[in-house]
Parts: C-alpha cells; sequence; structure tokens
C-alpha cells in the first residue's frame, strides 16, 4: 500500500478536493488538519472522504479525558483511518481517549512536533533533548494502548525497534533540507527504510508547479 499521505493544509474546500484529485492516483491518502477542519467541519470532511481515499484526520485533541473523549465520540461517525491526540496530555487523557476512539480508526499520539529541535524544548524544560522526550510520549502512548505515535523520520527507527507492532506517522518528509519551519526531517525514501509506517508529504507535493507529477515522483522512490 502506498505510505503517502498528502497534507491538504488549506481552508478552502474547493482547492482540496481540486488538489486531492490531481494527486489521488499517486498518494495512499489524505491528511487533513485544524486549518481545514476550523474552515470545513465534519461536514467538509465526509465530503473529503467521498473522494474514496482514506482519511488522516489530525486534530491533535490535547484537553482534560473528558472532554477528549467526548470529541472522539463526535467524531466516529466520519469512518476515519486515523486520528490523532497529544500525547502531552497524560495517561488518563489517552486511556479515555482509547476507550472513546471508533474500532475501526487507528488512534495515535503526537510526540514532539517536528517543527522544534533541542534548543527550542530547552526553555520547555526538556534538557535532554527531543529523542528522549519522544521516547518518553511513545512509551506512555504504548502502555496506554494506543495503536502508534507521531515522530519525526530521526526518532522513528528507534521507536520501531522497541514497538514492533507500532503505526508510525512521519512529518518532516522534505525532497531536499532546508527552506521552512521544519528542523527534524528526512527524504521520504530514507523515513521509509527508518520504520515509518505513514509519510505525511504536504508542501513538496502541493506547493510543486505541478502536484501531481511532484506525488508520482515520490511515490516512484519509494
Amino acid at each position: 500500500m502506498n505510505p503517502v499521505f498528502v497534507a491538504l493544509d488549506t481552508s478552502d474546500l474547493g482547492d482540496a478536493e481540486h488538489l486531492a484529485r490531481a494527486v489521488g492516483g499517486h498518494v495512499g491518502g489524505l491528511k487533513l488538519g485544524l486549518q481545514f477542519f476550523m474552515a470545513n467541519g465534519p461536514e467538509g470532511v465526509r465530503r473529503m472522504g467521498g473522494l474514496g481515499l482514506p482519511i488522516f484526520l489530525d486534530v491533535k485533541l490535547h484537553d482534560i479525558p473528558n472532554t477528549v473523549a467526548g470529541a472522539l465520540k463526535s467524531l466516529g461517525s466520519l469512518d476515519l483511518a486515523v486520528v490523532n491526540v497529544h500525547a502531552g496530555g497524560g495517561a488518563d487523557m489517552l486511556k479515555a481517549a482509547r476507550d472513546a476512539c471508533a474500532p475501526a480508526t487507528k488512534l495515535i499520539a503526537v510526540t514532539v512536533l517536528t517543527s522544534l529541535d533541542d534548543d527550542d524544548l530547552l526553555p520547555l524544560g526538556v534538557s535532554d533533548g527531543a529523542a528522549a522526550q519522544v521516547a518518553r510520549f511513545a512509551d506512555l502512548s504504548r502502555e496506554a494502548g494506543l495503536d502508534g505515535v507521531v515522530c519525526s523520520p530521526h526518532e522513528v527507527a528507534a521507536l520501531k525497534a522497541g514497538w514492533t507492532d507500532g503505526y508510525f506517522v512521519v512529518p518532516g518528509i522534505r525532497v531536499v533540507d532546508g527552506g521552512d519551519d521544519q528542523k527534524r526531517t528526512l527524504t521520504p525514501r530514507a523515513a521509509l527504510d527508518a520504520g515509518a509506517s505513514m509519510l505525511v508529504i504536504g508542501r513538496p507535493i502541493t506547493g510543486a508547479a505541478d502536484p501531481a507529477e511532484a506525488a508520482r515522483a515520490i511515490a516512484a522512490s519509494l
């Protein structure tokens, strides 16, 4: 199965549908984030699901356990392939999310955003770096019974070694290094070889002059 989920980070439903149709033959699914969800809501997600590709709803739920459980129950009618919460909500929140999530939907937890590096984590009280924090959050998520985590391509190999049946969603995928707000990045092939289950790829596809050709080239590289 094609592991590439294209990130449709737009508030315009028409643009999202156009992009999805353009690249649909070269990707394995669609990633819809907060920008899309805040503008279009559940009905927009249903519209995108009607295009026939699996949906990863990237909303990073992070609140008290009861609120997160209620939110996931509200999302249960959307036929999602994957949805996420934030591991920083703690063990009780993760367990409540697990119990509330639709059985057919993979539930994963965000560890450390790929826009952060070790220097960014120091003011947050994390003195031992991103890899150590990712490992802590991954352990917490596994113990809570989640299906996997979101991590950068730099951490996925170490996590995969200790969680062989985990589902690892990996953003921070770049065809070339640098140039934007993502800091912990790798190429699609390198991330897949490291153990990624899903490659979330946005701007290298959606920002290309020909998104369909960019998606085709990435798929061919895998």
